[in-house]
């Protein structure tokens, strides 16, 4: 049985932080992503491989099967990479935001599955267990104001992978899902405000102690090293201060006084 993952989004954020995470536990792992410079740097500081490709793009997911066939297959699959465009209204929200936002977080991930779950069943021949792990978010599970295309997107998601889950039922595959609440890293809010730095830091102002990309990357690396009869279904992960996706407290925890009166 080999261990050898694929991590889509790995430039940075969530995925780059996986890459390194799964590297550190010993797993052989490719890194993908569309820019070059990012996965280089990342191979040199971690020894991860890299295969620079568009997954919106099929002959660049082509390419990556087909890279991925040659030189060893692949036994999990972390779906990261995907983003936000926008918190406007339905009424007001653009139109190619919506279907950018489509493209990246619902039918990239199925082109990729699409194209790796051949590589996926074949690691499972010798025994032990394939996985697909896709980073969701919570935002596929709670409506909020503002939220109308990503809520929409990641909805999707969740359903495919449910869907996935019925159509792969009986062999040792385990699709999985990890929907993470708020986590602070470089580029999430950034490139969901259009570059807008005030705007994308405000979003985690006086929230204390926000995930961070390191957090989610040691959920992911935990559920794929569950003994192989161990499955991590749906795993949501959010700071102590995010009740839900539109409920957050800002300011210091503090323990509320006893109410002795009952």
């Amino acid at each position: 049985m080999i261990r050898r993952a694929v991590v889509t989004g790995a430039s940075s954020g969530i995925g780059e932080a996986t890459v390194t995470a799964l590297r550190a536990d010993g797993w052989d792992v490719v890194g993908v992503a569309r820019r070059r410079d990012r996965l280089e740097a990342l191979a040199n500081r971690t020894g991860a491989r890299y295969f620079v490709a568009d997954l919106t793009v099929q002959n660049d997911v082509n390419a990556l099967a087909a890279y991925l066939a040659e030189t060893g297959g692949v036994s999990t699959l972390v779906n990261n990479a995907g983003g936000a465009r926008g918190l406007d209204s339905i009424e007001n929200g653009g139109v190619d935001d919506w279907s950018w936002m489509y493209e990246v977080n619902v039918l990239a991930v199925k082109r990729v599955i699409t194209a790796l779950l051949p590589l996926l069943r074949e690691s499972t021949r010798d025994g032990g267990v394939a996985d697909i792990v896709t980073v969701s978010s919570i935002a596929g599970h709670i409506a909020y104001e503002g939220g109308g295309g990503y809520n929409a997107s990641k909805f999707a998601v969740h359903a495919m992978l449910e869907v996935l889950r019925l159509e792969v039922s009986g062999e040792p595959i385990r699709v999985l899902e990890v929907a993470p609440g708020m986590v602070y890293t470089e580029e999430f809010s950034l490139n969901r405000f259009g570059g807008d730095k005030e705007r994308a830091e405000s979003v985690y102002a006086d929230v204390p102690d926000p995930l961070v990309a390191d957090d989610v990357a040691r959920v992911i690396v935990s559920m794929v090293e569950q003994p192989p009869h161990v499955s991590l279904d749906l795993v949501v992960v959010k700071p102590v201060a995010q009740s839900a996706a539109y409920k957050v407290h800002r300011g210091a925890l503090e323990t509320r006084p006893q109410d002795h009166r009952a």
